[in-house]
């Protein structure tokens, strides 16, 4: 059966990061899933089509005896990037975003690092209606995940 698939596609994010777009303050509440403490960083547009600079700018504490985090605003971290690589040894190929390596000789699997954005970034704004090669993801899933989303 696996002589079907090109490759497996693998997005991962981590629960002490979180992206905010431009303009909007920074929350004081998130979903169960974060840390007790999580960078919050901030999206700005980029002069490359379907990429966006990431900016740290605050640092989230969960406040003691409540449900709310604190915002602690930081000096602009800048030519700071986050990491989008392999984490161990094994031989890898850059693919845009993605770190390629290999599995088997016919099987690859391409590891995409996320942040994730309590809403949708104006930067996305086009994704939903985006050309898809094969048709995959079909319409309905990608109509699913874009109401999920908001």
């Amino acid at each position: 059966m696996l002589p079907t698939f090109g490759d497996i596609d693998v997005m991962f994010h981590a629960s002490a990061i979180l992206a905010i777009p431009q303009g909007h303050p920074p929350p004081i509440q998130l979903p169960v899933e974060f840390d007790n403490y999580v960078e919050v960083w901030r999206i700005d547009d980029s002069h490359l089509p379907g990429y966006v600079y990431l900016e740290g700018l605050y640092v989230l504490r969960e406040c003691p005896d409540s449900v709310n985090y604190s915002a602690v605003y930081l000096k602009k971290i800048t030519g700071t990037h986050l990491p989008n690589g392999a984490h161990d040894n094994r031989p890898t190929r850059r693919h845009g975003p993605a770190t390629c390596r290999k599995i088997k000789e016919t099987l690859s699997v391409d590891e995409v690092h996320c942040i994730r954005c309590l809403v949708w970034p104006p930067q996305a704004a086009d994704w939903p209606t985006r050309h898809r090669n094969y048709g995959w993801p079909d319409s309905a899933t990608i109509l699913s995940c874009c109401q999920q989303r908001m």
